[in-house]
């Protein structure tokens, strides 16, 4: 079953679905997984999409939502701040908390590539999270910032730009633009697995907030709770190294898995049912739903 509804997060109004097994028997309450969706993307066809699919059919109550300023949510569109988004994650989990079909005690956080960031970070310093699944994430801005311009030249005109929106910023109180794929190259062949409501442009700012942005920091607070790091293996969009830094931060339970499939995307089609199988059994052992649903 899925549900089309909104919730409040700092004022602004949320847009946002929920996903409930259809084995749910009735005064049932079960785990949960908030999903937040990738770089100025959507929950709408989007990997934000998929995973939440995933945890329904895996027995799990799953809200995916569009954090503020993207998709159907309010707030200026595209104005997107790390900080932000942690706050509406973190509002979400209230809001799911109510309902319901839901252990207000057993509840996830889950995302992809930027999403995930921000789930590792939400978690680390929220522990009503009871656990947390990264795909593909990151934990040090700069340095994935420096991973995705590797060359000198690319990073030089990467700062350029930032630095000139924080000038044109200070001068003219108004925000610089710049594309997407200056912030983050995606390869024309990958681009399919973007929504197709996600966001093309994006002001100076967002990609500075982006920079200062350290899940790095509080990756280790998240222990004793459970931490899948999930990334693929050389991830030509966000690096994966980006994984492995967190993981030697990470307390324990801690688990990373690097596989060897589409570069970033891990739920595409091709790559599915293998990724969905690792992530299942790693939820079999450390979050288990009690309706133990197959993929």
């Amino acid at each position: 079953m899925q549900e089309k509804l909104t919730f409040i997060s700092d004022g602004l109004k949320l847009s946002a679905v929920l996903h409930v097994p259809d084995q749910r028997k009735p005064g049932q309450k079960l785990p949960a997984f908030i999903v937040c969706h990738g770089f100025v993307g959507s929950k709408d066809e989007s990997h934000a999409q998929i995973q939440a699919e995933m945890m329904e059919a895996f027995g799990y109550v799953a809200l995916r939502f569009d954090f503020r300023c993207c998709g159907e949510s309010e707030g200026e569109r595209a104005q997107v701040r790390c900080f932000d988004q942690v706050a509406d994650a973190k509002n979400a989990l209230t809001f799911l908390a109510e309902r319901d079909e839901v252990d207000p005690k057993r509840i996830g956080i889950t995302g992809h590539s930027f999403g995930a960031a921000v789930s590792v970070y939400a978690a680390g310093v929220d522990d009503r999270f009871a656990c947390c699944l990264s795909s593909c994430g990151w934990g040090n801005g700069e340095r994935k910032f420096r991973g995705q311009h590797p060359t000198e030249e690319s990073w030089e005109k990467f700062i350029g730009i930032l630095e000139n929106g924080r000038k044109h910023k200070q001068e003219t109180g108004e925000s610089l633009w710049m594309s997407r794929f200056d912030a983050v190259p995606i390869p024309e062949h990958l681009r399919k697995n973007l929504s197709p409501k996600a966001i093309m442009e994006i002001p100076v700012e967002t990609a500075w907030s982006m920079y200062n942005f350290r899940a790095d920091d509080v990756v280790a607070n998240i222990a004793p709770r459970p931490l899948l790091l999930f990334h693929t293996a050389n991830d030509i969009i966000t690096p994966t190294l980006e994984s492995v830094r967190m993981f030697e931060r990470a307390g324990q339970p801690t688990e990373l898995m690097l596989i060897d499939t589409t570069a970033h995307f891990p739920l595409a089609p091709d790559d599915a049912p293998r990724t969905k199988m690792m992530v299942k059994g790693w939820l079999d052992k450390f979050f288990p739903s009690p309706l133990g649903a197959s993929a």
